[in-house]
């Protein structure tokens, strides 16, 4: 049997709360419970009423930002030289982990690393498809397993987010840091690194 549908005020509240727990997320992964609350002006027993758990609510975020994030990603142009469209990728990437600021380390704090990796699934594809195509055109290197190599940037993607949370990296700096390292270990051994910047 299906659950019953939610009553629209009950709607309402889910909604505000998932909204200002993405808001208060993105500026400090250790908002409290109390804190998101009061953002969504609700109190902690109604906020607890739709999420039991301060986990059950962060995946609840990481699970609408992925679904919107997954709908910008979707229009990066892949095509042409993989190692440009590699730059594209993790730009367009980067501006979608920007948008959710310290959100990216909240979840890594709270949710375990199956649920991590089943929210990052098609990313991970997509970035496995341009990897293999490089590969066969052979603009990346063929003697590291793609599945190692987008674990790399998905990494690199991650630490990125918690640098610049710690103010250690520039925000105008992250995008340009991954690709330049992304292409430091695609490309195969003894050949030139392209400049990322002058890649798009």
């Amino acid at each position: 049997m299906s659950a019953r549908p939610l009553r629209a005020d009950a709607r309402r509240n889910v909604e505000a709360i998932v909204d200002a727990a993405t808001a208060t997320l993105a500026r400090d992964p250790d908002v409290s419970i109390n804190d998101i609350a009061r953002a969504a002006g609700v109190g902690r027993v109604t906020l607890y009423g739709h999420f039991p758990s301060r986990a059950v609510l962060v995946a609840a975020v990481v699970e609408r930002a992925m679904r919107e994030s997954e709908a910008s990603l979707r229009g990066v142009d892949l095509t042409g030289d993989p190692a440009a469209a590699l730059v594209r990728l993790v730009e367009a990437t980067w501006q979608v982990t920007l948008r959710y600021g310290a959100l990216v380390v909240a979840a890594e704090k709270s949710l375990p690393v199956a649920d991590m990796a089943a929210a990052h699934a098609e990313p991970r594809r997509r970035a496995e498809r341009l990897l293999e195509r490089g590969r066969a055109e052979g603009r990346f290197r063929t003697d590291l397993p793609v599945s190692w190599l987008v674990t790399t940037l998905h990494t690199l993607t991650h630490a990125a987010a918690t640098s610049v949370y710690a103010g250690e990296l520039g925000e105008d700096q992250a995008a340009r840091a991954i690709a330049a390292t992304m292409l430091g270990a695609l490309t195969p051994p003894g050949r030139a690194v392209p400049d990322a910047a002058g890649l798009r």
